[in-house]
């Protein structure tokens, strides 16, 4: 069955001295949430380039992709990308699950081995013509460009009504899903141009009949949005939208909705690491709601300029390199030559990265999203905390301390468990009282 899949889908520097090093032990990536659709946009003054990933599953002769552009792109504005760009990014950036081990209290060591350090974690530094064919019949439908990219050929519309740009997309074999009439209005009511793509069935196979590459965008605009309203045309029930973005400024934020930031740094109980990927999920669908449902959350923020030399703690992934930097869009790099201890180039300039995660439908997310760079440079990530207690004896005073603030811990951990994910904790009453067998009064 044919369908649309609109945007979306379808649609060396100093860091702070917080570091904490921890021990990466999960992570909680895209794959934890349906019908994921996932963006890259790198801002550059009005220059803006954006990278969309199709989530597009059946038959390529089916695929179809309409999505609002300002302005009528030229064939070098448009490009097709490799699909590992968006791997990369969300494995760096996912919100993550770190290990930390407590010291035993009662342990006096005859001399602190220097050697010991080999055991600290290390810190991840590591024109042609087209297919499509319009009739004759006056559709106020203009066809203002026309090239084949890759795999796709690609049509840039312009449209005086929304009726006839919807008709002549049904006439053009475009399955329109119901109320698109009134989601293209005010697109049209804009000036905003329609860029729409099919596969090109003969390059798509010279290329190997391979999963459908990223298609990516550049122009240059004042508008500084996405528009999600027609990806919802077609939806069933809320979609999740990733959203990748660079800027030599600072973070980015949304401005027509607030952007939330993700419950981060609590500590939770150790059980955690066998379901971190439905805890996160709970805890996201948890502070989703508790938020109204109508935010835009931050997963991730910090500066991945290529003279930086901290990108993450502790990080799930190798942070982007100039290439893939390159790849996304970021334009504004400056070779400044050989380095001549690695013998690779030096590049100089600030990027600063953010993550935004939104689930919208039509009652909470009734507008597309419009975005802003700000001068904030904190750096932020979703990162949940496990503390394995120490090992050994504890029976000395400080050791049977220990042992009783253990157990409190643990049941702070339980309730935030609790408060964070929203799930019965009933079952875990046992997990506070596992070290009681050490304590030496038990009455205490």
């Amino acid at each position: 069955m044919k369908r649309i899949l609109a945007l979306f889908l379808a649609t060396l520097v100093y860091v702070q001295s917080f570091a904490f090093c921890g021990f990466y032990v999960a992570k909680a990536d895209v794959k934890l949430f349906n019908k994921t659709s996932q963006v890259i946009i790198a801002k550059n003054g009005e220059r803006q380039t954006v990278t969309m990933s199709s989530d597009f599953e059946g038959d390529v002769k089916d695929f179809a992709m309409v999505v609002p552009v300002p302005v009528v792109l030229e064939e070098k504005d448009i490009r097709v990308v490799d699909r590992l760009i968006f791997d990369k990014l969300d494995t760096y950036s996912a919100p993550r699950l770190v290990e930390y081990y407590d010291e035993n209290p009662c342990y006096q060591p005859v001399q602190y081995n220097q050697a010991k350090s080999n055991n600290m974690p290390r810190m991840a530094m590591k024109k042609s013509a087209g297919v499509f064919e319009a009739e004759e019949k006056d559709y106020g439908v203009t066809i203002e460009a026309k090239y084949t990219v890759g795999e796709y050929d690609i049509l840039i519309l312009s449209a005086k009504e929304s009726g006839g740009l919807e008709q002549w997309l049904v006439d053009n074999g475009y399955k329109m899903p119901v109320g698109a009439k009134e989601v293209l209005d005010p697109y049209i009511k804009t000036n905003m141009k329609f860029f729409v793509c099919k596969v090109n069935l003969d390059n798509y196979k010279a290329a190997g009949a391979v999963p459908l590459k990223p298609l990516q965008i550049s122009y240059a605009s004042p508008k500084f949005m996405l528009p999600i309203r027609l990806g919802m045309a077609n939806a069933n029930g809320p979609q999740d939208l990733i959203i990748y973005m660079y800027s030599k400024i600072g973070r980015i934020e949304t401005t027509n909705y607030r952007t939330a930031l993700i419950p981060t740094d609590f500590k939770v109980p150790l059980f955690v690491e066998g379901e971190f990927g439905v805890f996160y999920r709970d805890l996201y669908n948890k502070a989703h709601g508790r938020e109204g449902k109508n935010v835009v959350f931050l997963e991730y923020a910090w500066e991945v300029s290529p003279m930086q030399n901290l990108f993450c703690d502790p990080c799930v992934g190798d942070p982007p390199r100039v290439l893939e930097l390159k790849e996304a869009g970021v334009d504004w790099l400056e070779n400044k030559g050989q380095d001549y201890h690695t013998g690779g180039n030096v590049y100089a300039g600030n990027v600063y990265f953010t993550r935004l995660h939104v689930t919208y439908d039509r009652e909470h997310f009734p507008q597309d999203l419009t975005f802003q760079e700000t001068p904030n440079k904190a750096t932020f990530q979703g990162r949940y905390i496990l503390t394995h207690p120490a090992n050994g004896d504890f029976s000395c005073d400080k050791g049977q301390t220990y042992i009783k603030d253990l157990g409190k811990r643990r049941w702070n951990e339980l309730y935030t468990y609790q408060w964070l994910t929203g799930r019965d904790i009933t079952a875990h009453y046992d997990y506070p009282k596992e070290y009681d067998i050490y304590l030496q009064d038990k009455e205490q």
